[in-house]
């Protein structure tokens, strides 16, 4: 499912102007990317990740000359804001944001292309490839954010179970009053909880091309979205009743942390609610067969269509946030799972982070183009229908086709 990205040199054929910035003045006017003197590069951050971008920005001002402007602003208004802002001048040079904002700023022509170089081989590929939007990279990432198999240690043991048949198995033997419990968002669905199951069937929600970038061609019809629509069918209510939607988030956190159900699938913002449990966390085991490749989320550094000087915040990015010590800094401000290779080994010495690193390097990217706006409703609704006990196939065949006709749309 996942492919290699291809990662071609940006070429860089404009000339950093150094007579002004987004958001900044420049004093001298003149010198080149490595002389950044009287130039202001703006970077928009939230409260958790200022530090951490403040400490390799003295460096860089240190260095070039230049000086470094940190806006706070509350992460959830950041995507707007630079949408709205770039194309007036106000907008930053930088800011930070997840991936899933790339199909909207590429749309609204706010991003520019970026070029790792030989940097591009320190990250982990699923990273890349978040940040990769029609065969181009966009973004410097930092952080991945995945879910995984949780398990309660003193009812089915560490060992990740090999299937969902061996998972069921070992929960039914453990005694527990359900083998397995998963958050189906009650009665709304949640595709994107049940999405490493889906994917080991090789149903994704969209079709990937040769560059890792996602296209608008629907990939869930067909057997293979069939024969999922029957698994969760075969699992519902009208089935084993292992999948229910009786169960919203904290319903599904109460079921394991009590000891009802010996295993769950969930992130790692989930692990503080079971203080009662030994848990240990793997991979999705595959309901069809195929590796189950769950979301995997991803943050990083968007660079302005619209900067004044591109170059010279290409510099800051790529030499003063691609580094261990400015990515250990991230990581320790907030701590998710680190983009950066080597990083994100040493903090798995932590069996837990561990669990959730070898899941999302199964992962996918969660798609980051507009289409995807069309999907949760249709998508969420017609599995909570089938665990509810409607036709598996007819009802996944009606989604597939109202998603299509969206998209075409």
């Amino acid at each position: 499912m996942r492919k290699q990205i291809a990662l071609g040199a940006l070429a860089l054929t404009t000339a950093v102007v150094l007579a002004g910035c987004t958001g900044g003045t420049n004093d001298d006017g003149g010198g080149d990317d490595a002389d950044g003197s009287g130039v202001e590069l703006v970077i928009w951050t939230d409260e958790e990740r200022e530090q951490a971008i403040s400490d390799a920005a003295a460096a860089f001002e240190e260095e070039t000359g230049a000086t470094v402007t940190l806006v706070q602003k509350n992460f959830e208004d950041l995507r707007n804001d630079f949408i709205a802002q770039v194309p007036t001048g106000e907008g930053p040079d930088i800011t930070v944001g997840a991936h899933d904002w790339l199909g909207a700023l590429v749309a609204a022509g706010v991003v520019d292309t970026i070029d790792l170089g030989d940097k591009a081989a320190e990250f982990e590929e699923v990273a890349l490839e978040a940040m990769t939007y029609d065969g181009q990279l966009y973004a410097l990432p930092y952080s991945l954010e995945t879910i995984a198999l949780v398990q309660n240690v003193d009812l089915v043991g560490e060992e990740a179970p090999s299937s969902w048949d061996d998972m069921i198995a070992r929960g039914l033997a453990s005694g527990a009053e359900r083998p397995f419990v998963i958050n189906t968002n009650g009665e709304t669905g949640d595709g994107y909880t049940m999405y490493g199951f889906q994917t080991s069937f090789g149903a994704p929600v969209f079709v990937q091309d040769d560059s890792g970038s996602y296209t608008s061609e629907v990939g869930m019809g067909g057997a293979p979205g069939e024969a999922f629509a029957s698994w969760l069918g075969a699992n519902g209510s009208a089935g084993t009743g292992y999948i229910s939607t009786t169960v919203d988030y904290d319903i599904n956190n109460e079921l394991f942390n009590s000891g009802q159900a010996p295993y769950t699938i969930q992130g790692p913002w989930a692990i503080s609610a079971y203080p009662d449990v030994n848990v240990a966390v793997n991979p999705i085991p595959s309901a069809g067969g195929q590796p189950a490749a769950p979301f995997v989320g991803v943050q990083g550094f968007y660079l302005s269509s619209q900067s004044d000087n591109a170059l010279l915040a290409q510099e800051f990015l790529v030499n003063y946030m691609g580094t261990e010590d400015a990515q250990r800094a991230l990581y320790e401000a907030d701590p998710r799972i680190p983009a950066w290779s080597t990083l994100a080994e040493e903090v798995a010495s932590d069996p837990i982070i561990a669990g959730f690193l070898a899941s999302a390097q199964s992962g996918v990217p969660m798609p980051s183009i507009p289409e995807m706006g069309s999907v949760w409703d249709l998508w969420n609704a017609a599995q909570s229908q089938i665990i509810n006990g409607a036709d598996p196939v007819s009802t996944w065949n009606t989604m597939v086709a109202d998603l299509e006709a969206t998209v075409a749309g």
